[in-house]
């Protein structure tokens, strides 16, 4: 009888333990959880652009080839100065000067034939209805090397602002969508991060000769992209 009554009692005890455990373990994973990604880009109308131009020019020793760069990048300059461009949208982006080799002769030796200078800028356009003409006018005052033209927004931060709200948007009808498909209540949103972003790129759109007859240009629109990833809980 002892016996059987301790049995008893031990069998009891091992059950009330593992029912503790389990409840525990329980506890411990909480509630399910639905984790989502959201995109949202936003396009616009580009307010300015950037050329990156420049001069090259060649002579017989180096400091008559930095002489004419120089000369040359002076006019270039006058004439943007001239077109309205302020002194604080104009850099100098890069200066070089090298020798100019002969082509191998055939004993595989090469001797230097002249020297090459450059004067490279970049130069900030405000007003996009310039940008044709200014172009035109730099190349006919010695401008010689095109290195690029991008177009921008001077205050590009609403426009990220409304694609970081459509990336929310975008991750909350998604959390709602597979709450309802998998037939549970969505619960409390418990965290929110930004995935990355990316800023401006040209989108080219259309392309229409300037106002003033110059290079024709495409402006077309600039757009910008957010992330988020959310995580909600699942109602219980």
């Amino acid at each position: 009888m002892e016996l059987r009554h301790l049995a008893a009692i031990t069998g009891l005890l091992f059950a009330t333990t593992l029912a503790a455990f389990a409840a525990t373990a329980d506890a411990s994973e909480g509630p399910g959880t639905i984790t989502v990604s959201g995109e949202g880009s936003v396009a616009a109308a580009p307010d300015m652009a950037t050329l990156r131009l420049g001069v090259n020019r060649r002579a017989d020793t180096a400091a008559e080839a930095l002489a004419e760069a120089s000369r040359a990048a002076a006019e270039v300059l006058a004439q943007i100065e001239d077109a309205g461009i302020a002194s604080r949208d104009v850099q100098t982006s890069g200066l070089t000067l090298g020798p100019v080799w002969s082509p191998r002769r055939n004993d595989g030796e090469r001797r230097i034939i002249g020297y090459e200078a450059g004067n490279s800028l970049n130069v900030r356009v405000r007003d996009l209805d310039l940008l044709g003409g200014l172009l035109d006018t730099v190349v006919s005052v010695g401008a010689d090397s095109f290195g690029g033209l991008s177009f921008g927004l001077a205050d590009p931060d609403p426009l990220m602002d409304a694609a970081r709200e459509a990336a929310v948007a975008d991750a909350q009808h998604k959390a709602r969508l597979y709450a309802t498909a998998a037939g549970v209540e969505l619960g409390a949103l418990r965290s929110l991060s930004e995935d990355g972003y990316a800023r401006p790129e040209p989108m080219m759109m259309r392309a229409e000769m300037d106002a003033a007859g110059g290079v024709p240009i495409a402006e077309g629109e600039v757009e910008v992209t957010a992330r988020v990833q959310m995580v909600y809980t699942i109602a219980q």
